[in-house]
């Protein structure tokens, strides 16, 4: 359980790295530009792919790590930084504010949820 917490806190940081950079990190690293975004996959009908493939593996690891201790803590916590961190980019130079990134941060922190809880009620049959 250690282990997923550093991981989780690790992965979290790293987040926050992201968003808050006046620029695109990846895409310098990938392309040598920060104003390239790299894409992993096309976008699901005007949200971002990015955004949901993130925010899907950092809300399960949140989810593995604090679902028995602090379930509403961490749920809570997950929809407020998906949402405060794109808001962000409203005042952050050199980065926009998009509603498909919204939405994709947003689906991917229900979506982790929702297969949460699938694997759980699976589990217990």
């Amino acid at each position: 359980m250690q282990n997923t917490k550093i991981l989780f806190n690790i992965i979290n940081t790293i987040f926050v790295i992201l968003y808050i950079y006046p620029g695109s990190i990846l895409g310098f690293l990938v392309y040598g530009e920060f104003h390239r975004q790299p894409q992993i996959t096309k976008d699901f009908m005007s949200i971002s792919s990015n955004h949901v493939y993130a925010f899907v593996v950092l809300s399960l690891i949140g989810l593995i790590t604090y679902y028995k201790s602090k379930k509403l803590l961490i749920i809570n916590y997950l929809i407020l930084s998906s949402i405060i961190l794109e808001v962000l980019h409203l005042i952050i130079p050199n980065r926009s504010f998009q509603y498909s990134d919204l939405f994709g941060n947003i689906v991917g922190v229900l979506l982790s949820i929702l297969l949460f809880n699938i694997y759980n009620f699976w589990r217990k049959k």
